[in-house]
């Protein structure tokens, strides 16, 4: 086995992530105007304090200072209640700017790489245009472009309760973010500096004086609307300027002249007002109000973009001369109403393009107004007017108007529609059969409980948000914990009831969740059970005989270890894959992974290009959850580039190269596949099995201070039992380890597997050859660059478990040791020169935040008096939410 490591050095590690200048200057430069704030706000003495612990947990990390975290601990120990809450926020604070700065300085890398490129050249990296190239030198050119125009990515939004910023506080976050950017400018400089300064100033301010706590959990359409503005800030303008930048590289010269090869490929879900897996506050009411208020951000979106596209088409009708089609359509137009046309004419004499598009941009807020006179019926009836209007354009000679700003648009309305994303429904397997029992036994207007009313209400929301929305608005319907065919076709059973009328029933497409290590070994069994099922039948005739299976990450890490359950969804989506060859299936796998890396997290295209062969086919769906949206798609510059990377990997996942490369692997590596299996299993059993395991699981970690925080309108455990694991929701299991510093969830079990192989030859031809491999180690590299095993040490120590403390520490550094003997590393991280500077940057003043939350823990546990308590619980919060901040992928 390797040798053991010793404390890495942490200017050490510096030498190994150089800090670029900019980045530098601009954590400097934020660092000193934090520092002016809180010398305004609490004297030199509070500017001290937080210095000093600032100084101490950067020392630490350098083994010179082996005595600087035990000082730093005492520091934070003497702190009074006020001081302590105080050096939170201003690490808080402090954490939030280096983290912007860096966040931005990905976005500056991203935007002079771009400028080292000439227009259509291709960017040798994992771009879109560099994989369409990749996949035509095998497959040749066209059949790439078909594939391309076949590709689907369906990112699910979701609002688990990992996000713990208020929105005032990433309001402040992403104004301070502007003025950096602005500072980037050209020109700025002296008086335009000086006034930068200021604001920059009077923001960080006033973050400083926003309290980072909610007063109360956010309700479900708070988190809907939290969503929605991510929407307005990127998703409505990126998804389109995706598909034009690949556009461009393809048509070269003609870009612009000629229709668009580039067919809308990603489609938006969401589970935020749908989900109501244990969780009472999704209500019929909640899912229909959460369906109208995506209808209304798009529709407002979509009305805007109509307005300034038919502003801008100021061709006269003499040398741009209206279609026999669109004087057909502009002569509808007047039909539906005099005023409106009259209005937009008198502005547009001579210009019949623009007149036609801005009584479309009157018809589009009818819509949202359900203006019945005026109003379009469906999103195809916008889209064929908004055809009618470029096929004129095109005939008069017009095409760059005619793909410019008009194309734009198009692709606007044909990726989000009136609905903007699906609202998708969950539930829980057991739910729907204790409803079925109910009614079997009173009938469906007898005495039933409330929960089964709310299942029953649940199907007439789906038909409301259908016939008001479209039937793409709300179709797909999960069950968690499918275990049989039964549970598939008691969703169908359920909605007969309440539609007895067929021609009247909503369209839904159950979807099998299968979540625990058995249900995923038994999935091809249940599927078999589930296409023999007559409403299955039904929907495979009339869908394209298209199947939807969903894989739960969360519950199965949960279930058998983060190891066993990555070997054991490899193989069920090889099984799965080759169940539907066999029935002529189009299959689509919707990947249930979480931000953090016990939860299925990790870089999304590198996982992709590890999948069994025939899995991906060209369709990618995965949840988007928690912290992971605003990290992937709160910047537009970010988000382009994450659809990006996301979509050439689902292209090239397809490729007869990658395909035959995790074949081969998986045939060469099985044996060794089944030995990590095995071995971390047991090992993740032996501790999670132990008598009183949950118990001191919850002392050692804030899992129950967390489900006090008002971070998610869900509740943590889906049932009341404290004592048992099978009820606690996978995202607190995870969130809970990050919080302790120890990382558990995404990396237990696999030190002891590698430790049984033995064989550090075999594991790095392994790491070389057998992707799926690789992606294990360096998720598992990034999950313990995110611990820390003294701080760690101190809340496995708040448990008085010394054996299961002993016992998570001893698989800490025996999977650390291993994981660098087979990347050839002297530290996690170090070859990996972006990633590590970004956990090094943060660490440091991570490392300060779980001091204070230490402190209130060991106060809590110990027994508080009633006169403390709040204030520690306060302290907790705080501390919670900077170090979720920090670490990111933490739920």
């Amino acid at each position: 086995m390797p040798a053991k490591n010793t404390p890495q050095d942490a200017r050490r590690g510096l030498a190994h992530h150089d800090v670029p200048d900019a980045l530098r200057n601009d954590v400097r430069l934020l660092g000193g105007l934090l520092g002016r704030v809180l010398r305004e706000a609490g004297g030199e003495d509070l500017l001290a304090d937080v210095e000093s612990l600032r100084e101490l947990t950067i020392l630490a990390h350098d083994e010179q200072g082996m005595d600087a975290l035990e000082q730093a601990e005492a520091l934070v120990e003497g702190f009074s209640a006020q001081r302590a809450e105080q050096v939170a926020r201003a690490f808080s604070c402090y954490f939030h700017l280096a983290n912007l700065a860096e966040e931005y300085h990905r976005v500056r890398i991203l935007r002079e790489r771009e400028s080292l490129h000439a227009p259509h050249e291709l960017a040798p990296d994992d771009s879109l245009p560099a994989a369409v190239a990749a996949l035509a030198q095998e497959i040749g050119f066209e059949a790439a472009v078909g594939r391309l125009q076949a590709l689907e990515f369906r990112p699910v939004v979701t609002a688990h309760p990992t996000e713990a910023r208020r929105r005032a506080v990433a309001s402040a976050i992403r104004r301070i973010s502007e003025l950096i950017m602005e500072r980037d400018a050209l020109y700025i400089g002296g008086t335009s500096l000086a006034e930068n300064e200021r604001r920059l100033l009077a923001e960080i301010d006033t973050l400083w004086h926003t309290s980072p706590l909610r007063a109360a959990k956010p309700t479900v359409l708070d988190e809907v609307r939290t969503v929605m503005a991510v929407f307005d800030a990127t998703f409505f303008d990126v998804f389109p300027s995706v598909y034009r930048r690949l556009d461009d590289w393809i048509l070269g010269d003609a870009a612009g002249t000629k229709a668009p090869v580039v067919r809308p490929f990603a489609r938006l879900g969401t589970w935020i007002g749908g989900d109501r897996d244990g969780n009472p506050n999704v209500t019929p009411d909640v899912t229909r109000a959460a369906a109208v208020i995506a209808s209304e951000h798009v529709l407002v979106a979509l009305e805007a973009a109509a307005r300034r596209a038919g502003d801008a088409l100021t061709h006269d009708g003499n040398g741009t001369p209206a279609s026999p089609e669109l004087l057909t359509l502009w002569q509808r137009q007047r039909e539906l109403s005099e005023t409106v046309t009259t209005h937009v004419g008198g502005n547009a004499q001579n210009e019949p393009h623009r007149r036609a598009l801005l009584v479309v941009a009157e018809r589009i807020g009818a819509t949202r107004r359900r203006d019945a006179d005026l109003a379009y019926a469906n999103p195809d009836q916008l889209e064929a007017d908004l055809a009618v209007v470029q096929r004129s354009l095109l005939e008069a000679g017009a095409p760059r108007a005619a793909y410019g700003d008009l194309q734009h648009l198009i692709w606007q309305v044909q990726t989000f529609g009136f609905h903007l994303a699906e609202l998708e429904v969950r539930q829980h397997s057991r739910v729907h059969d204790a409803a079925l029992a109910e009614i079997a036994e009173h009938g469906i207007d007898g005495p039933l409980s409330a929960v089964t009313h709310e299942v029953l209400d649940t199907f007439r929301a789906i038909g409301a948000v259908q016939r008001r929305h479209g039937a793409q608005a709300a179709q797909r319907y999960i069950v968690s914990f499918t275990r049989s065919a039964r549970h598939v076709a008691a969703v169908y059973e359920l909605a007969a009831l309440v539609f007895p009328d067929p021609t009247q029933a909503p369209v839904i497409d159950v979807v099998p969740l299968f979540e625990t290590s058995a249900d995923l070994e038994a999935s091809v069994d249940i599927l078999e059970g589930m296409v023999q099922l007559p409403a299955v039948q039904r929907r495979l005739a009339v869908n394209g005989r298209r199947v939807e299976v969903m894989l739960g990450y969360s519950d199965s890490s949960k279930d058998v270890g983060p190891v066993a359950a990555t070997l054991v969804l490899d193989v069920a989506q090889s099984n799965i894959t080759q169940w539907a060859r066999t029935h002529d299936v189009t299959l689509t796998l919707f990947h249930g992974r979480g931000g953090a890396l016990g939860r299925g997290g990790g870089p999304a295209n590198r996982a992709l290009l590890a999948q069994p062969p025939g899995s991906v086919d060209g369709r990618f769906k995965v949840t988007e959850q928690g912290e992971v949206i605003f990290a992937r798609y709160g910047d537009p510059v970010i988000a382009a580039r994450h659809i990006e990377q996301v979509a050439a990997a689902t292209l090239l996942a397809g490729a007869p190269s990658v395909a035959a490369r995790n074949a081969a692997a998986t045939e060469r590596f099985a044996p060794l596949a089944s030995a990590l299996d095995r071995a971390s299993r047991a090992r993740f059993r032996e501790l999670v099995g132990a008598k009183g395991f949950p118990r001191w699981f919850a002392e050692v970690t804030p899992l129950e201070e967390i489900g006090l925080l008002p971070l998610g309108s869900r509740p943590a455990r889906r049932g009341p039992d404290v004592e048992s694991l099978e009820d606690l929701r996978a995202i607190p299991w995870v969130f809970s380890w990050s919080q302790a510093r120890t990382n558990l969830a995404g990396w237990f079990g696999l030190g002891t597997a590698l430790d049984e192989v033995a064989d550090l030859a075999e594991l790095q031809t392994a790491y070389a050859d057998w992707p799926l491999f690789a992606t294990i180690v360096d998720n598992v590299e990034m999950s313990l660059a995110k611990t820390h095993e003294r701080i760690a040490a101190r809340y496995l120590a708040l448990g008085d478990r010394p054996d299961l403390a002993d016992l998570v520490l001893d698989e800490m550094g025996l999977t650390r040791r291993w994981v660098l003997a087979i990347t050839g590393s002297d530290s996690a991280l170090s070859h990996r020169r972006v990633l590590g500077r970004a956990v090094q940057l943060r660490s440091p003043y991570i490392d300060a935040l779980s001091l204070l939350q230490l402190r209130a823990l060991k106060r809590l546990r110990a027994g508080a008096a009633p006169d403390d308590v709040d204030d520690l619980r306060r302290l907790l919060l705080l501390t919670v939410n900077g170090v979720a901040a920090g670490l990111q992928n933490t739920g």
